[in-house]
């Protein structure tokens, strides 16, 4: 059977089991994550590749990749930035079209009168290592004439995994049985082995390589054996380099057939006491419902907080309800909440952030920028 002919729904039934799997639950290096894919969800592999084809060329998914913890391979952050309203939107553009550094984009809104209301655009940006990112955006808030910016790196990670399909029925309150794990952001170096490797891997699938053996060709690109290629991403895995191989759903813009994957995106933020950061980031981090929680310093732009967490649903009472639980939960566990907020998603696109160090200084030079005043430590001539 055609792609074309096969069903491409996220509410088919042989769609729905394999999607609950392949958004985000084959966490690491997979040598053969089709087959995983089938074993977990009981769909026989060659259904598994062929729907999972027909989903990517109908739009459904919008990639098929490895996914890398860039936190571990680039400095990054979350910045949040203040642009004049009249330029909200060529702001957005830029940072989506010509900074490949740029990944998620989302404009947000808050209650005009909570602090950080006025900061409309936030971005997720990471700059190869060796490079700055203050400078990475200082040189963003010139070009799109932003007044003011923050930027939060991650200081912990305490979820991380996108999986709309098997979140869209939960009930408010559900968690697991223990906090969750802690991730550091240490950045690792790799050698010239390693990088080829990576580069080879994080690149999506094009719907022809999906297929059961599907490191082969990438193995190839590399100038390895399938055996040596999948040694080397066993090693970057078992350090920590490797997130999960997914299936990206299009859960910003309407699907082909006109359904949404999901309505409403919201950051949440809680200001709790220094010192326990941690403690609160895992409590909030087992709830099923949260697709990324981190440590971050919001700083007095936004009363101080310190955990923030990402929720997606259809209907917005619903993600309060969930937020309410988690408020409870904290309250429970004993962990004072100084401050809270919820900045509401809108317009948004996501993609991955570059990281290659090649296409960085490419792109400042394309930019009228000194690569090497984009340094952490700017080379002085000397």
């Amino acid at each position: 059977m055609t792609t074309a002919l096969l069903p491409a729904s996220i509410t088919d039934a042989t769609n729905t089991r394999i999607l609950s799997v392949s958004e985000d639950q084959l966490q690491g290096f997979q040598r053969y994550p089709f087959d995983e894919v089938a074993r977990r969800s009981g769909v026989p592999v060659a259904v598994v590749v062929e729907r999972v084809r027909a989903m990517v060329e109908a739009g459904t998914i919008r990639r098929v990749r490895q996914t890398l913890m860039a936190t571990n391979l680039a400095s990054g952050a979350l910045v949040a930035w203040q642009v004049p309203e009249s330029r909200l939107e060529s702001a957005f553009d830029f940072m989506v079209r010509e900074d490949p550094f740029s990944g998620h984009v989302v404009i947000r809104t808050a209650d005009p009168a909570t602090a950080g209301a006025t900061y409309r655009l936030w971005t997720t940006v990471k700059v190869p290592q060796g490079y700055s990112v203050e400078r990475h955006a200082e040189a963003l808030a010139r070009e799109t004439g932003a007044m003011s910016f923050r930027i939060m790196p991650a200081r912990r990670l305490f979820a991380l995994g996108v999986g709309h399909t098997r979140r869209r029925e939960l009930e408010p309150g559900s968690k697991s049985d223990s906090p969750a794990d802690v991730k550091d952001t240490e950045i690792v170096e790799l050698d010239a082995l390693e990088w080829r490797v990576v580069t080879a891997l994080k690149r999506e699938l094009l719907p022809a390589e999906i297929v059961p053996e599907v490191w082969a060709a990438r193995a190839a690109e590399a100038g390895l054996t399938l055996e040596e290629f999948c040694t080397v991403a066993e090693r970057l895995d078992a350090r920590g380099v490797l997130g999960r191989f997914s299936t990206f759903l299009e859960h910003v813009k309407p699907l082909a057939d006109g359904q949404r994957v999901t309505l409403y995106n919201a950051l949440f933020h809680w200001a709790v006491p220094p010192g326990r950061e941690i403690e609160t980031g895992r409590e909030v981090g087992r709830f099923d419902i949260i697709t990324h929680a981190y440590w971050r310093e919001g700083g007095p732009e936004f009363r101080d907080v310190n955990i923030m967490a990402v929720c997606h649903g259809m209907e917005k009472e619903r993600v309060l309800a969930h937020k309410l639980a988690i408020d409870a939960h904290l309250r429970s566990a004993g962990i004072p909440v100084a401050y809270t907020n919820v900045f509401w998603g809108g317009r948004s696109e996501i993609k991955p952030s570059e990281i290659s160090p090649l296409i960085y200084r490419e792109w400042c030079l394309s930019k009228g920028l000194d690569p090497a005043a984009m340094l952490v430590a700017p080379f002085n001539g000397s």
